[in-house]
């Protein structure tokens, strides 16, 4: 039997990843078509005080791999945030889901009950159980980005739906 952490996570990562992974391609599409400069869409923000699109998708890139790997028990693969292109924020979605495609679901069996440390960027370190860290963690921080990136394109004017930002299920 399938860990329901397992299948609570992976699946979920690897859908709303190419969800996101679409979204860009059509923001590519759009910027090519309409001869906008890529960065007007790469460095857009919601506002001032929130990240811009490029980072949005390095941050949730970052949360299905690091959430994926501590919940399998396995070190969180670094990548280096250098991203300037489209063509290199797709290229970062595709090592990501390369990575979650490739842990082991025999991994994530005591995954529930795994005590997961973070720091979340600050000096103050968080405990969770693995179920906790997914649930009220993880996901809703991995949606936010999502969310977020798909948002900023749709405010400006890249032709973008639910369909593409849910992905293939």
């Amino acid at each position: 039997m399938t860990s329901a952490i397992y299948t609570t996570s992976i699946p979920v990562f690897k859908q709303m990843l190419g969800g996101l992974s679409q979204v860009l391609a059509k923001a590519e599409a759009h910027v090519a078509a309409k001869k906008i400069d890529p960065n007007a869409l790469l460095q857009a923000r919601l506002f001032p005080d929130m990240f811009a699109l490029l980072r949005q998708v390095q941050v949730a890139s970052d949360f299905a791999k690091s959430v994926s790997a501590r919940l399998a028990g396995v070190e969180v693969p670094k990548l280096e945030d250098n991203e300037l292109t489209f063509a290199e924020l797709q290229a970062r979605i595709a090592t990501v889901l390369a990575f979650i495609e490739g842990l082991d679901v025999a991994k994530f069996d005591d995954a529930a009950t795994r005590e997961i440390v973070t720091q979340a960027g600050t000096p103050k370190e968080k405990r969770f159980s693995g179920q906790s860290y997914l649930l009220n963690y993880g996901l809703p921080h991995f949606f936010f980005h999502t969310t977020t990136a798909y948002a900023i394109l749709r405010h400006n004017g890249v032709e973008v739906g639910k369909k593409d930002y849910i992905g293939s299920y």
